[in-house]
């Protein structure tokens, strides 16, 4: 057996995923990565006004109905900013607005974008270093990612998704098994940033932790096992009642 299968982390990574049955029909293929990357650099949040935090955490909910209305490219690097956004220049981006174990912020955000203004659907990965977002695969992505959520039509309905990826050995080199306990506490730190920023934006959010594991990593581009996506959650404008 190989080393890393004999890990109790390993197997619990692995055992605790979700798959389709062996049956299911095939699912539609990612189209190819740009030929030349594609960058999009997010505009510097306005962080000066807004509503208190005990207000922001008294409206608090989990938003399931979303308009068809576009999300704004400052409202999206917001939202971004809120989740992972460097906080502090130094000579590592270890200040971030979530805090993380260790400094060691093993999480990395992709998107699916479905819905948002000047910004051509597909999927993007979050480059913190620089705020800007690159453009993995281009394409209308909301059905694969609805279908990946265990069918949630809110996925599909969502100006975007965000998708968070731990890369387990930017904590197991220093927390060896433990690591793991610590990347789903990272995680939890960075969901919640992204429901207090949204419901200060009068926006929608609901996490989504109940998904097909390895359609979500074949959609991103990860292996699964080294580098493999833990949670997701949509964003959108609030349907109107």
């Amino acid at each position: 057996m190989d080393f890393m299968e004999q890990k109790i982390g390993y197997r619990f990574q692995q055992e605790t995923k979700y798959a389709r049955p062996a049956h299911r029909p095939e699912r539609p293929a990612k189209t190819p990565e740009p030929s030349e990357p594609k960058v999009i650099p997010l505009p510097e949040p306005q962080i000066a006004d807004g509503p208190s935090l005990w207000k922001v955490l008294l409206k608090r909910r989990s938003i399931r109905d979303y308009s068809k209305a576009l999300l704004s490219l400052p409202e999206l690097s917001h939202l971004l900013w809120a989740t992972q956004g460097l906080t502090h220049k130094s000579l590592s981006p270890w200040y971030r607005a979530a805090p993380s174990a260790g400094a060691l912020h093993p999480i990395d955000t992709y998107l699916v974008v479905n819905r948002v203004e000047g910004v051509e659907p597909g999927v993007y990965f979050l480059q913190f270093s620089n705020f800007t977002l690159e453009l993995k695969a281009r394409g209308d992505f909301s059905l694969q990612i609805a279908r990946a959520a265990l069918d949630q039509e809110m996925a599909q309905r969502a100006a975007v998704v965000f998708i968070w990826v731990a890369v387990i050995p930017r904590s197991r080199i220093k927390y060896r098994e433990r690591a793991y306990r610590y990347i789903y506490l990272d995680c939890g730190h960075i969901g919640q940033n992204l429901y207090l920023a949204a419901t200060a934006m009068n926006l929608g959010c609901c996490g989504v932790a109940a998904f097909f594991d390895d359609e979500v990593n074949e959609l991103v581009g990860v292996d699964g096992q080294e580098e493999t996506a833990i949670y997701l959650a949509t964003v959108g404008k609030k349907e109107k009642n």
